[in-house]
């Protein structure tokens, strides 16, 4: 067939010169030392350095029409292929053919020989390294998650705590006192958030801190087997990025942007893409300056997913205790367990509408602050969310991290309501404005709000978008690895 690729349709050029060379790109001015991408014949599939698959990634996804950038170039139906400069080190140009045209001619003798042997060092196992963070479970649940899903296609996928990449001390330093001031002071943290926001010079300044601190023993991790590496974490993709602009890493750098919000310590300078859980996400991104951003689908586990008959909801509500005939409405506040969460279970109670439920997480006060007023059912520490989750009717969340995302995998409808200061209350807009998750602002609301998402069926998973894996695998070479399907 005239539109399909020989083989892959794409092959790579290993002894590629460290500069673009003048004029490349036209019909006959390929240099020598691009053997496998010789532009005499401007239908031939474009070369694709291992380094920097995305426009692979882009062909083997959506076929060979669909150019699918987020970005300016040739569209449609063209055959010139689009060169962006990158970062410095290996893979610093991004190549891609959108299409190849009827009639076009099948490879050379040699250029089918650069194919196998690109084939056969794409099918070997290769390394991908994920660096979260242990400040809640937000980031750690995606990375986790991201690495279950590429070690069962084949990848060797390894998760590293950017807090152990800190000198001795500084990781427990950070993590202690963010925790301290969720519990303690909300307020404190959401004003330094808005004020990194509006301050470039500080967040700036915060970024090349954490970045600096952490290089050496970044470094270290990523050896030279390493083909691609993703962050979960703003301060990780800082670090990376920083590495990656000063040509000290030459492997593409993914972050994986866990908040439905971004923060502009989310977008550093070097990393190759961002990818983003929705398109008001995407376009937060861009504005703060992301370059490559790719819609894809949330790094949620198959086990959430919505209750398969009303004998599985009964059996599960009896499990944990929870009312068999009265509606239910699970309150999260992440693994901490902070924010105003002892007042939003009152009202919730006051309101009528639902029997609320709290997950204190590892905050055993709240917990007992609970039970002694007889606040509905307070749970500490939940090991099978899933199953909770289907026990559930509607959840009210104040953080709008990852919780948020597993309702919506088991289908229950999302409500944000008393947010923590800060990604708290920017990730309930974004949720609202996306029209995943309904912001209540007032308690005045609280009652309607409640009694119409209980009401109204939750809202379905996006299937079009690419899974986060798919595109990871890209990025590291690999456009042939087999990629689970996301659980429905």
């Amino acid at each position: 067939m005239a539109q399909q690729f020989d083989a892959m349709g794409w092959f790579e050029c290993r002894r590629r010169p460290r500069s673009t060379p003048t004029g490349w790109g036209k019909p006959g001015n390929s240099p020598r030392s691009w053997p496998s991408c010789r532009r005499a014949d401007t239908r031939c599939p474009a070369a694709i350095h291992p380094d920097s698959r995305w426009a692979a990634y882009r062909h083997g996804l959506t076929g060979p029409t669909d150019s699918g950038r987020l970005r300016k170039g040739s569209r449609g139906r063209s055959a010139r292929p689009v060169v962006r400069p990158g970062s410095p080190g290996r893979g610093s140009q991004y190549i891609r053919m959108t299409q190849r045209v009827a009639g076009a001619a099948p490879l050379s003798a040699g250029g089918r020989a650069r194919l196998g042997r690109s084939l056969m060092r794409s099918s070997q196992p290769r390394r991908i390294t994920v660096v979260s963070a242990s400040v809640g479970a937000g980031h750690d649940g995606a990375a986790r998650e991201l690495v279950r899903r590429l070690k069962a296609a084949g990848f060797d996928a390894q998760c590293h705590d950017f807090l152990d990449l800190l000198p001795p001390g500084c990781g427990r330093l950070l993590r202690a006192s963010y925790a301290l001031e969720l519990k303690v002071a909300p307020w404190a943290w959401g004003w330094l958030l808005s004020g990194l926001e509006k301050n470039q010079s500080s967040s700036g300044m915060v970024s090349s801190l954490f970045a600096k601190a952490a290089a050496r023993r970044t470094r270290q991790l990523i050896g030279k087997d390493v083909a691609a590496v993703v962050s979960t974490y703003p301060l990780a993709s800082q670090a990376l990025g920083r590495l990656r602009r000063r040509g000290e890493l030459d492997v593409p750098v993914t972050t994986f942007l866990t908040d439905m919000s971004v923060h502009p310590l989310w977008v550093a300078d070097g990393v190759d893409l961002h990818l983003a859980l929705d398109p008001v996400a995407a376009a937060q991104a861009a504005r703060h300056g992301a370059k490559d951003i790719e819609i894809c689908q949330p790094l949620v586990g198959p086990a959430f997913r919505p209750a398969r008959s009303a004998a599985e909801r009964a059996r599960e509500r009896a499990r944990f205790g929870l009312p068999a005939d009265q509606p239910v409405a699970l309150i999260t506040a992440g693994s901490w367990g902070v924010g105003e969460v002892e007042q939003t279970a009152k009202e919730i109670a006051a309101a009528g509408v639902a029997v609320p439920v709290t997950v204190c997480g590892h905050n055993t006060a709240l917990r007992e602050k609970l039970v002694a007023s007889g606040t509905g059912v307070a749970l500490g520490w939940v090991d099978d969310m899933p199953a909770l989750l289907r026990a559930s009717d509607v959840v009210v969340q104040n953080a709008g991290g990852l919780t948020s995302l597993e309702a919506m995998a088991s289908g229950l409808p999302v409500v944000s309501y008393r947010c923590l200061p800060g990604h708290g209350v920017t990730n309930a807009a974004a949720l609202d404005e996306a029209g995943l998750a309904v912001w209540i602002r007032d308690e005045k609301q609280l009652g309607a709000a409640l009694a119409e998402a209980l009401a109204r069926p939750a809202i379905p998973r996006q299937r079009t978008a690419p899974s986060a894996e798919r595109v990871v695998a890209a990025m590291a070479g690999d456009v042939s690895a087999p990629i689970l399907k996301v659980a429905s």
